[in-house]
């Protein structure tokens, strides 16, 4: 905190410290916290879900209460785990990285930070009104959202309004930081990848937030106001829902990747103590990626009754992404190649992401196969699919950026045996968890259905039981973190072992100067 933080009253204490606070780094604190304890309580509701199917038959909760649970655990995860998680972590680096003193608008980051506890409250309170919580999926497809929801939806869709108003703020900051703010020298090319895939994720995030807006307000006209936007009956068409609602989804699928790809090209470099192989195709493969990502969103309705060169458009677009995926995961191999590797906690999460994302990414091909996705389609196999690109993709790498970084935070080096504890037992959960999920789906299984037919009990055994040993894992992780932030072994310089003359925060040339005191103009010419 800087001495001119608060000026009218000394130095700010306690509560009042993190309730005003506009200092980059104590907001992505309060992020990273924030999302953990989502991160939580999403996977609680994942534990009801993945107890209730441990076996056949109805044991633990009401199918109703199961829909709520399916629905939850998605919002939760993606709007209060993933996407604040990496928020925080745009907080913490982005300013780091690029020689900036603190975010662009810090009063803006401060509110974009404190209405998303209340948006999740509002959010979970819903579970405790007359009707229950949302019960239609994390997807809320219409009709089912509209005409026969609970009356908490009105209740949802604010939440929702408000974690979209945290996103926007967000992402302005990010752009309005990146664009104006770096280092004299620090030329865009010059960025670490993290920047660039966040001011990429940004420009996502600021296109696709006001169409979510847009499609849960016809949702509140078409419960209270008497529109048909989304009822047939009344002239409107529920697959207008589903053209919305992807429009805004398939990106926002993306947004929960391109960070991950961001600080994957941040660690590997370091533990492979090589240069990131390829970091101008890095940055062009991602700006690709997020330019293909508007036009596939109809790959998640090819069994709407699509015309079929819709289905052929969308087809075609979906597997054009492998290409530049592709080269990215071709880049983190061929940086790895011949490097001088050690496996330290983040380059365990980090190797692992490259492999078990890249799995995710092939059953994506096969479910852009428009008629091979007709007997995928709402089965098991896409849950397996999207868990395999979110949970070791986008979960593991929070995970890998919190240990690279703790040290930086905290000024501590955290306990590496507790983290490869915490890695080993997470790698094979994750995998007990949703490898048999596509064996399920394969064989027929439905999505979102609290009971199932008997051949199916033995791969949901198998995966109930990862699903426990994954979750309970992540108490390891909260006891390293804590344990970290207060002491222990003092991180030096030279974080990494062996990692000599290797700058480990950024693979970037520092700033010329602090902001502090003027730059001097003899480093400027030198350069």
């Amino acid at each position: 905190m800087s001495a001119a933080h608060d000026h009218h009253h000394g130095p700010a204490k306690g509560l009042s410290r993190w309730l005003y606070t506009t200092n980059h780094k104590d907001i992505g604190s309060l992020y990273l916290w924030f999302s953990f304890a989502m991160f939580l309580l999403g996977g609680t509701f994942a534990l009801v879900i993945r107890a209730e199917l441990f076996q056949p038959g109805l044991q633990f909760v009401e199918p109703n209460f199961f829909n709520q649970m399916t629905t939850m655990h998605g919002l939760v995860m993606v709007f209060g785990a993933v996407m604040p998680a990496f928020v925080g972590l745009a907080n913490w680096m982005i300013p780091l990285m690029i020689g900036a003193p603190d975010m662009a608008l810090p009063r803006m980051n401060n509110w974009s930070f404190w209405i998303l506890p209340f948006a999740f409250a509002l959010m979970v309170s819903t579970m405790f009104m007359e009707g229950g919580g949302p019960n239609f999926g994390w997807t809320f497809y219409a009709p089912l959202s509209t005409t026969y929801a609970p009356p908490s939806t009105t209740f949802f869709i604010f939440a929702v309004h408000i974690m979209g108003a945290s996103s926007i703020m967000g992402s302005i900051n990010v752009i309005a930081t990146i664009l104006n703010m770096r280092a004299p020298g620090m030329t865009l090319m010059k960025m670490p990848l993290f920047v660039w895939t966040w001011l990429i994720t940004a420009y996502l995030l600021i296109a696709v937030m006001p169409v979510l807006a847009g499609v849960v307000t016809m949702m509140l006209f078409d419960i209270h106001f008497g529109t048909s936007f989304f009822n047939a009956a009344g002239g409107g068409d529920p697959v207008l829902f589903q053209h919305l609602f992807w429009f805004f989804g398939h990106p926002e699928v993306y947004i929960m990747i391109l960070p991950a790809f961001g600080v994957v090209s941040a660690i590997i470099p370091t533990f492979a103590r090589k240069r990131l192989f390829g970091y101008d195709s890095m940055v062009y493969a991602t700006a690709s990626i997020a330019f293909l990502s508007f036009i596939v969103w109809a790959h998640h309705m090819f069994t709407v009754g699509m015309p079929l060169a819709g289905q052929l458009f969308f087809m075609y677009a979906t597997m054009l992404i492998a290409v530049p995926t592709g080269v990215k995961v071709f880049n983190w191999v061929a940086t790895m190649f011949r490097g001088a590797m050690t496996f330290e906690t983040p380059m365990l999460f980090a190797i692992a992401f490259v492999v078990l994302f890249t799995m995710g990414g092939f059953t994506g091909v096969m479910l852009a196969i428009t008629p091979v996705d007709f007997q995928y389609h709402d089965t098991y196999f896409v849950v397996a699919h999207f868990h395999y690109v979110l949970v070791p993709g986008a979960v593991f790498s929070i995970m890998a950026a919190t240990y690279y970084w703790l040290p930086k935070w905290t000024g501590y080096m955290y306990d590496e045996t507790l983290g490869k504890l915490h890695f080993w037992l997470s790698f094979i959960g994750v995998n007990l968890l949703f490898f048999p999920q596509h064996f399920l789906g394969l064989a027929g299984m439905p999505r979102r259905i609290p009971d199932y037919a008997l051949q199916f009990a033995n791969f949901n055994w198998i995966s109930s039981v990862g699903g426990f040993l994954f979750g309970f894992s992540q108490l390891i992780l909260l006891f390293v973190v804590i344990k970290c932030v207060k002491g222990g072994k003092k991180a030096t310089d030279q974080v990494w072992e062996g990692a000599q003359g290797l700058e480990w925060t950024v693979p970037s040339p520092a700033p010329y100067h602090t902001f502090e005191t003027p730059p001097d103009p003899k480093l400027i010419h030198a350069q």
